[in-house]
């Protein structure tokens, strides 16, 4: 089972390895007991903990790379219980493990729900971030070049413009007596057009 693997369903408690999807819905396997059952589409939604972002001051940041804070900082400051923690207690561990939490948008009930998932993953043997630090890293080095490249196609197109303007008010000055017989050449079709 790999980190990949590992699904939150809606309206059930815990964390399951996803096995596969049906058009109906999907089997999934309780990674806490290991029991497999069939959820309906129609009921629960499936979301993957690698697609799962959190709230922080600047930009958002993926799931696993608060866990991997959380392992990080494991011995200086042992995660608390997410059932007997208070508010304060569990808000506290987040400050001091991941300063940058968006206090206002990431509510204590997630907080717990994060300590829950970090425990049942450590229980698992699934706190290797290594795969998705690497996705992470190649997406970052792939969007660079794509903001890069709009940047220098934008520079002759701002100076195409002014020359496209030129060319268009020449146009009309030399077309200007054209201008002119247009209107009688209107006149003229609704003239012929009303003497049928």
């Amino acid at each position: 089972m790999q980190y990949k693997e590992i699904v939150s369903v809606t309206g059930l408690s815990g964390l399951y390895q996803l096995l596969t999807t049906k058009s109906d819905g999907a089997i999934v396997r309780n990674i806490g007991d290991k029991t497999t059952k069939f959820i309906s589409a129609r009921q629960h939604n499936v979301t993957p903990l690698e697609s799962i972002e959190v709230y922080t001051i600047a930009e958002n940041v993926r799931l696993h790379n608060v866990f991997q804070k959380m392992v990080e900082h494991e011995t200086s400051i042992p995660p608390v219980d997410p059932k007997t923690a208070t508010k304060e207690g569990v808000s506290g561990y987040f400050k001091s493990v991941f300063p940058e939490f968006d206090e206002e948008r990431v509510y204590v009930s997630d907080m717990k729900k994060m300590l829950k998932w970090f425990e049942l993953l450590k229980a698992n043997d699934l706190l290797n971030f290594d795969a998705q630090i690497a996705e992470d890293n190649a997406a970052n080095e792939e969007a660079a070049p794509a903001v890069e490249a709009p940047a220098a196609v934008a520079e002759p197109v701002a100076e195409e413009k002014p020359a496209k303007k030129a060319a268009k008010k020449k146009a009309v000055a030399e077309d200007g007596a054209e201008g002119e017989e247009k209107p009688a050449k209107k006149a003229a079709a609704k003239k012929k057009k009303t003497e049928e």
